[in-house]
C-alpha cells in the first residue's frame, strides 16, 4: 500500500481525482467531550456564560466542516451538499457526544469534512465551558461510516 498524497519521489501533492467518476458520497464521524458533572450541569440548565453551548457548538461544527480545505493542506474543496451535528448531553459519560454527518457528490470522499466538523464543535464546547472546568477531555473522534467512490462502505466496528 503506497500514501496517495505523496509522488514518486516522496513529495507531498494533491491527489489528481480528476478521472474518478462523481458518485454520492457520505462520511459520518463522532467524538465526545468528557467533563465533570457539575459542568454538564450548566449545559443541560443553558446558564453556560457564553450562551447556548450545543446551539453554537453545532454551528461551529458546520462551519469547520465548509472550511475544511482552508484548514488541511492536501484536501479539496468540495462542494458539500449537507452538513449535520449532533450533539447530545450524556450524564452517564459525563459529557457531551457529538456526531457529524457530511454528504456530497463528487469525485473524492467527505471524512476529513466529518471529523473537521466534529473537531469544531467539540473545540467550541471547550471554549464555551473552560472557565468552569479547564480538565475537559476531547476524546474517540474517528470516522465510522464513510461510503460512496471506488473503496466502497467503511463502518467502524
Amino acid at each position: 500500500m503506497s500514501l496517495s498524497h505523496f509522488d514518486a519521489q516522496g513529495q507531498a501533492h494533491m491527489v489528481d481525482v480528476s478521472d474518478k467518476e462523481v458518485t454520492d458520497r457520505v462520511a459520518v464521524a463522532e467524538g465526545t467531550v468528557v467533563m465533570l458533572p457539575e459542568t454538564l450541569e450548566y449545559v443541560l440548565a443553558g446558564t453556560a456564560k457564553k450562551g447556548d453551548v450545543l446551539g453554537i457548538a453545532r454551528v461551529a461544527g458546520i462551519m469547520g466542516a465548509k472550511k475544511c480545505s482552508d484548514l488541511i493542506p492536501l484536501c479539496h474543496p468540495l462542494p458539500i451538499t449537507k452538513v449535520a451535528l449532533d450533539l447530545v448531553p450524556d450524564e452517564a459519560l459525563p459529557g457531551v457526544r457529538i456526531t457529524a454527518t457530511v454528504k456530497t457528490s463528487g469525485q473524492t470522499g467527505v471524512e476529513m469534512e466529518a471529523l473537521t466538523a466534529v473537531s469544531t464543535a467539540a473545540l467550541t464546547v471547550y471554549d464555551m465551558l473552560k472557565a468552569v472546568e479547564k480538565s475537559m477531555r476531547i476524546e474517540g473522534i474517528r470516522v465510522v461510516l464513510k461510503d460512496g467512490g471506488k473503496s466502497g462502505r467503511y463502518e467502524a466496528k
